[in-house]
């Protein structure tokens, strides 16, 4: 994979994005048993962005259960990440927790009750109780970045809040929005954060229930329709498994009952997913017959 021309092209509309080498590639694979097989820049940190919305949904749906469907809807999107039009059309309801509109105002039930540093506090305990790593942390040169730049974002957020979407001051669930999406992780450590998702909510680490395991295969059923915005279809027709991509060229996907998968390839495609991360697991699920269509 390090030697392909067809690497895509890195995120710029977040400055501190634009400065990441696309040269760099690194994957890990945990299997059911804990086995490790990793390779490339698997140990490097990179900032996973939209990955953090699967973390921010399955805290959100512990807090709230499915109240949280009465302000998010649970369909693909067939537009951009960032778009605004369905907004605007939907009354304010953004059509899923994994476009931004979405993960924003599961940000916001996050923060409901709290004081912006204590919802941020909590989502990346969260994050490091799942990948079983108390040195996971934010990258605040990311997270200063995005609070630059991030205007679309502030634009759908005070949308929503038009709707009453939105119950807390835009400015704070922004704040800590923009923050989770700067937590950096390695690929080893984002695939050990999401095993509980293909083992049926079960934490392989503790055998402590992270979410039921109903409530596992939903957030997995997310991941395969809308994990990959409006490159979703074509990630389950060419991969075949539940997965969620972030700007700064991080997937991760799920093997129910056999793995999860991280990996990092930093350039893009034209919906905003990882380039070469997709190829290389479409390579990965046909060699090793992991499709959830079947081999």
């Amino acid at each position: 994979m390090r030697k392909r021309d067809d690497r895509g092209t890195v995120a710029d509309y977040i400055p501190e994005l634009s400065r990441v080498d696309p040269a760099q590639f690194g994957i890990a694979v945990i299997d059911e048993a804990g086995e490790i097989a990793a390779a490339g820049d698997c140990d490097i940190p990179f900032s996973v962005q939209s990955i953090t919305k699967v973390f921010t949904l399955t805290l959100a749906l512990g807090m709230v259960g499915d109240r949280l469907w009465q302000r998010v809807g649970r369909e693909p999107s067939g537009s951009p990440f960032n778009s605004i039009v369905q907004l605007e059309n939907e009354r304010g309801i953004p059509r899923n927790p994994f476009i931004n509109a979405g993960a924003i105002a599961v940000t916001d039930l996050i923060l409901s009750g709290h004081q912006p540093r204590e919802a941020l506090g909590e989502i990346l305990r969260f994050v490091q109780f799942l990948a079983d790593d108390p040195t996971i942390h934010i990258d605040k040169a990311v997270a200063a970045s995005e609070q630059r730049t991030g205007f679309r974002n502030r634009a759908l957020a005070n949308y929503m809040r038009s709707f009453g979407v939105i119950d807390n001051p835009v400015d704070f669930t922004l704040g800590v929005y923009f923050h989770h999406c700067a937590i950096a992780m390695s690929c080893r450590q984002l695939a050990m954060a999401g095993r509980f998702l293909a083992h049926g909510g079960i934490h392989p680490n503790t055998g402590r229930s992270v979410v039921h395991p109903e409530r596992a295969r939903r957030i997995n059923a997310l991941m395969l329709t809308c994990g990959h915005y409006d490159g979703s279809g074509d990630f389950a027709y060419r991969v075949g498994l539940p997965g969620k991509s972030g700007v700064g060229g991080g997937i991760l996907a799920i093997a129910p009952g056999k793995a999860t998968i991280a990996v990092w390839a930093p350039g893009l495609d034209a919906a905003g997913n990882s380039h070469l991360g997709r190829i290389a697991l479409e390579k990965l699920t046909k060699r090793l017959g992991w499709s959830i269509f079947g081999a």
